[in-house]
This record gives structure tokens, sequence and C-alpha cells, in this order.
């Protein structure tokens, strides 16, 4: 069976999008839209912008957010069985299999953008890369560290992101090191992103999922903060909130959608990391782009 999987922050990169915006029109429709919708011209920066003028956050997750979805829209190939985001890419999951509107969808990512953003500004913290240690280890070394620290995302066997203040990243990256890690990588962002920090953000986002017209999805979403199938609107919307605090369980949410017999994999979006990140899962499944 076919599942369908859309990229989170990270994926983006300059030019992204223009293809679609110069061979489809069904295309151009879209990214035109989404200039209303926000009020500025995200597609020129989406399609002329520099690295750095891709990487702020109220830049990056719309961006990432309309090229997803604008992909699965004008694809004859997108008939989703199953589907699933990593972090922010679960929006574009949602908007993808009818649960909000590309502009509802894309108005929520555009104020989840910029509250993350401003909790970032308001509690600064870090994140960091482990890689060749197990999950068990690390989230050990995380439960004994007084300050915030926790796992952030699950990205694949042997690779796990931790998130929390400053001074607790560096900590347990010294101890993981010593502990046999192959490498422990400080990433360059400026906040705590899937942790407590991100508490004030939540509160935000809350607010304007409640005012978001919300319907069950045409199928199964796995779900960023139990890496179970939701078809239910309600259920879906309790888990966006959660996802802002809690890791982003990806390995598990393709070992489930593995388990629930899905073995064809399609990316949408800028970028192939989930390919990748999939064939570290388990390299029997298939993994790759979604044509268009």
């Amino acid at each position: 069976m076919n599942a369908y999987v859309f990229p989170g922050q990270g994926s983006q990169k300059p030019g992204m999008g223009l293809d679609l915006y110069e061979n489809y029109d069904e295309a151009k429709i879209y990214f035109n839209k989404a200039n209303e919708v926000l009020d500025f011209n995200i597609t020129g920066l989406m399609f002329e912008g520099s690295s750095e003028d891709l990487k702020k956050t109220s830049v990056t997750q719309p961006a990432i957010f309309i090229h997803s979805v604008i992909h699965s829209l004008i694809s004859k190939n997108f008939n989703p069985q199953a589907a699933a985001g990593h972090s922010l890419g679960e929006f574009s999951a949602l908007s993808a299999c009818k649960a909000i509107s590309f502009e509802e969808g894309l108005k929520l990512v555009s104020i989840r953008a910029n509250a993350m953003q401003a909790a970032c500004e308001k509690n600064p913290g870090s994140m960091a890369a482990i890689l060749g240690v197990d999950d068990s280890i690390i989230e050990s070394v995380c439960s004994n560290i007084k300050e915030i620290i926790q796992p952030a995302n699950y990205n694949c066997p042997g690779q796990l992101v931790i998130s929390g203040e400053t001074d607790a990243i560096k900590a347990a990256c010294e101890e993981l090191t010593k502990l046999g890690a192959k490498r422990a990588i400080i990433l360059p962002v400026n906040g705590a992103f899937h942790s407590e920090l991100m508490s004030s953000a939540a509160e935000e986002l809350e607010h304007a999922i409640n005012q978001t017209e919300f319907n069950n999805p045409i199928c199964p979403i796995y779900q960023n903060y139990n890496a179970k199938p939701e078809t239910n609107k309600n259920s879906i919307k309790k888990n966006l909130l959660l996802q802002l605090t809690n890791p982003v369980l990806w390995t598990q949410s393709i070992n489930r959608m593995i388990k629930d017999g899905y073995n064809n994999f399609f990316e949408l979006g800028p970028g192939n990391t989930l390919q990748g990140l999939i064939r570290k899962i388990d390299s029997e499944v298939a993994s790759e782009k979604l044509e268009i």
C-alpha cells in the first residue's frame, strides 16, 4: 500500500517551487493565492531568495507548506491511503488530505511559525543531533540533567535530536560523546523546538486551531505525537498542539506504518530528506519522490 510523507523545517532551498510555478497553471493560481493569504510576497523569497532569506522560521515554515501542498494538489499520482508529516509537515499532510483547506492551513502554519519564533526570542535554547548511540542512552542522559532538556526528533535509528536550554544541551553533548556517540552536533538554531520552551507558542497556536474549521481527513494521518493513525478531527487538533512541546516520533511512525502494511512511501515538497530517513529505518521498503 502507498503512503505519502511531507517534510519539515530544514528541507527548504533557494528556488523552491519555481519549476511548479513556471510549468503548471494550477500551481501558479495557488502560489498567487499564498501571497494574498500571507499579505506579503513569499513566492519572491521562495523563487529568488538566498539560503539566508529562507532560514527565518516565519518564512521557512510557510514556504515548505506551500511547496508541499501544491505538489499534492497538482499531482495526478497523489491518491493517499495514509500520510504523515515531519513536524511542520504534519500540517501539509492534513491540508493535502482535506482535513484543512490550503488557505486555512497556510494561516495556521504562519501563526505557528511566528509563535515559535517569538518563543525562541523569549526563551532562547539549543538543539543538537546525536548520532551513533542508542536512544535509551540519550534518554537517560537527558533525564539526569536538571535543566530543561528532552528528545525532540526520533529521526531514524542512530539519529536523535535533543532540545532544551543551551547549557543543558552542551552538557548532554559532552556526556554522550564520552558514552560513545559518534557525533554530537549543535544545530544552527536559536530555539528549542519540540520542548517545554515552546509552551508559549502552543498557547497561541491553540487559540488559532480552535478558530479553524477542521474536517476528518480522507485517509489516516500518522501523527508525530503518538505515532498512531488518526482520522478524528478532534484528536488531530489535540495532537497538533501536543506536538509543539513533545518529540516528533518519526521512527516510530514509519515503523507503525510499515507494520500496518504500507510499503511504498512517496515524498512531496522540497528535498529528499525523508526518503533517506525511511531507508535507514527500513531498507526493505520503497521510498521515492512523488511524480507530478
